[in-house]
């Protein structure tokens, strides 16, 4: 039966079922496919970032493949794409992703990896919507049926939504993958049944409009239609990237601002007169000023509660203001529907290569946040120009002010800075200042936490500071760690220690060298490398010999034959964000061939916004581990913060050692929380809201 001889409201329900499974998969195996990469490329905030960059372009290629498609091709090659990619998702499980330290190039690589397993998957759930649409308006001969774009960000808004409260917590990786491969398989049976049903109309010219309608859209208003789009996903990438940055790279906090991006959508398609523009455009400035304030404030770190609700509240009105004038712009002639969908795809990936890519290259310092506002503010002013001069002043004022803020952020990140590196892995910084009572201080910080820091005094020059103090977990584990070696099978009383350092920071942790020790350090980030051997001593004086191996340290310690540590360090993070892959089940394994007899493991768990003492417990429990909980006070003197670490042994002797056993407590064990493997992890029971 041909899709015209379908009655009106049933062929309407097919194609809208069709358009939500598929709106529906393409935003679920988003977080999917990011979280799997995530062991691969060492755990960075910038996997989901880089992820994002791909998706939006690959979602603009989907939208190319759809303009083709309504113009030139045939359904022959539609049907054999869909058989093609039904195989491709079939096989995605079982792709091989290049590893991190094998790599050079980690944007290349996440690109490689994600184009050979989701690629062709993606483009086809991407070409849905507006191919589906093009083909229901010519059965219809009417214009082309908008709302069924908002439909497809309720399906897309809906599978965010699912994904950290419904699907991470309770399913492994390996049954999402299944699940969605079977969803995908029956999408793609269903759009090619609808592709078969619509054959005779599939590549037919659009139906004749009134002649008004005929007018080509301006130059103006399409350079607009990518544009406005452009701005939003500038500020989703800046958003997403400072939550994530210095957080923790996990789907929850990928995915509240893209679902927020998503409802700008929906009401800008869907309810364009809900929001007025006066009240969009006077939120817009409250907006600005508040984040001009947050920005000058770039020091102070914010409770996650107040930090997430106020940057989705900015990304809101900045999207909302964007995409509803993009909207009010939108063809009425249905030839030129899908190229309106794919310059406003072109936008939103423009946006996220800016911020993503071309940002992290061209400056050292994170401009991101002002820069998408400041974009934001110039276009109020094209949109707004033809209301007079109140609003030519009012954004022209507001644009010149963000202008001035740019370069107050620019003189402020300068001051006192000695080095400034930003990269894949994230925004590094030395500062120096000198301190009471005339001691040098340099601290090396990512984003916002301090990764190390060194008071140039001859009392305490060759002290450790900040996390690392002699009364922390790590101090008194050094101290100890060998309180048994004589005893240790095969092995003379007069051997150094032999220590490994899962992350490198400003080289603290050789401070507490001392002569036949050895220490390896593992870094992922290359630019750590050379700023804590040059504007750091703590590595140059030490007195142990160093080792440092760059790349991914659990990919790297998978390579290596057993390594014999006495201890091993595990304190390895992005701004404050959580590398996952370094905290399960295969992980500690992994860590425990490496121990020599009676070794300790020590973990750094100070976070601001997650709890990991229950989480590490429960890995402890499993791997047949005994774990402790330290925690250290603040010395402001010395440089010393309050650090709480674990440490985690096979020999629960160590802990009965009297300075251990009076530091030592038993860690909390929260019911809640799931033992974390390889194939299952979830940081929402964890949070601290």
């Amino acid at each position: 039966m041909a899709a015209s001889s379908i009655p009106g409201t049933t062929r309407r329900l097919l194609f809208g079922a069709t358009i939500f499974l598929a709106s529906f998969l393409l935003f679920l195996v988003e977080p999917i496919a990011a979280k799997q990469l995530l062991p691969t490329f060492g755990g960075s905030a910038a996997v989901w970032i880089t992820c994002l960059v791909f998706f939006q372009i690959a979602l603009l290629a989907a939208y190319l493949y759809a303009h083709f498609l309504t113009r030139r091709s045939s359904w022959t090659l539609h049907v054999s794409l869909l058989v093609v990619a039904s195989a491709a998702a079939i096989l995605w499980r079982f792709a091989q992703h290049p590893a991190t330290g094998k790599t050079s190039n980690p944007v290349l690589a996440i690109f490689a990896a994600l184009s050979l397993s989701i690629g062709l998957p993606f483009l086809m759930l991407g070409a849905t919507s507006p191919l589906l649409q093009v083909w229901l308006s010519r059965l219809q001969s009417t214009a082309i049926p908008y709302r069924l774009y908002a439909l497809s960000n309720v399906a897309s808004l809906l599978a965010l939504g699912l994904y950290p409260t419904l699907i991470e917590p309770n399913f492994t990786l390996k049954t999402q993958w299944l699940a969605w491969t079977i969803g995908f398989v029956v999408f793609a049976i269903l759009t090619a049944v609808l592709t078969w049903q619509t054959r005779s109309v599939a590549t037919t010219a659009a139906p004749a409009l009134p002649a008004e309608s005929d007018l080509p859209t301006p130059l103006g208003k399409k350079l607009l239609w990518i544009a406005l789009p452009m701005a939003a996903s500038m500020q989703l990438s800046a958003v997403t990237s400072h939550l994530t940055a210095n957080v923790a790279a996990i789907p929850l906090l990928w995915i509240l601002p893209l679902a927020v991006y998503l409802i700008t959508l929906i009401l800008a398609f869907q309810y364009p007169r809900l929001l007025p523009r006066w009240i969009v455009t006077r939120l817009l400035v409250v907006m600005l000023a508040s984040l001009a304030y947050m920005l000058s404030q770039f020091q102070t770190s914010l409770p996650l509660r107040v930090a997430v609700i106020f940057f989705l509240i900015e990304l809101f009105v900045s999207a909302i203001f964007c995409h509803s004038e993009a909207v009010n712009l939108r063809p009425t002639r249905p030839s030129e529907s899908t190229l309106f969908y794919l310059l406003f795809a072109a936008g939103g990936a423009l946006g996220t290569f800016l911020t993503g890519i071309a940002f992290p290259l061209f400056f050292s310092f994170n401009y991101d946040l002002p820069i998408s506002f400041l974009m934001t503010a110039l276009l109020a002013i094209a949109v707004t120009w033809e209301e007079g001069w109140a609003q030519r002043a009012l954004w022209a004022t507001s644009s010149i002010l963000l202008f001035v803020l740019l370069g107050f952020l620019n003189v402020a990140y300068h001051r006192q800075t000695l080095v400034a590196v930003r990269n894949f892995y994230g925004a590094l910084r030395v500062n120096q200042k000198v301190a009471y009572p005339g001691a040098t201080i340099r601290t090396l910080t990512n984003g916002t936490i301090q990764h190390g820091t060194q008071i140039f005094s001859e009392e305490l020059r060759h002290t450790p500071t900040t996390y690392y103090a002699p009364d922390s977990g790590i101090g008194l584990a050094m101290k100890s760690c060998c309180a048994y070696r004589s005893s240790s099978p095969g092995r003379p009383s007069t051997q150094g220690r032999n220590i490994g350092v899962i992350g490198l920071g400003a080289g603290t942790m050789a401070a507490y060298g001392q002569p036949g020790d050895h220490m390896r350090f593992y870094e992922i980030n290359p630019a750590v490398i050379p700023i804590a051997q040059h504007f750091f001593t703590y590595m140059r004086e030490s007195q142990a010999k160093i080792d440092i191996v760059t790349g991914d340290a659990r990919t790297s310690l998978a390579s290596e034959p057993p390594q014999h540590f006495d201890v091993l360090v595990v304190d390895a993070f992005s701004g404050d964000a959580i590398p996952l892959h370094l905290l399960t089940t295969q992980a500690l394994e992994l860590y425990k061939r490496h121990l020599a007899p009676g070794g300790i493991l020590a973990f750094h768990i100070s976070n601001q916004h997650v709890e990991l003492e229950p989480e590490v417990a429960q890995l402890a429990k499993a791997t047949g581990l005994t774990a402790r909980r330290f925690i250290s006070p603040i010395n402001e003197d010395r440089g010393e913060f309050s650090a709480t670490w674990m440490l985690l042994t096979a020999d629960p002797a160590f802990f009965q050692i009297p300075e251990i056993f009076n530091h030592a407590k038993i860690p909390s064990n929260t019911p809640q929380v799931q033992v974390w493997t390889d194939d299952y992890s979830s940081l929402l029971p964890i949070l601290h809201w």
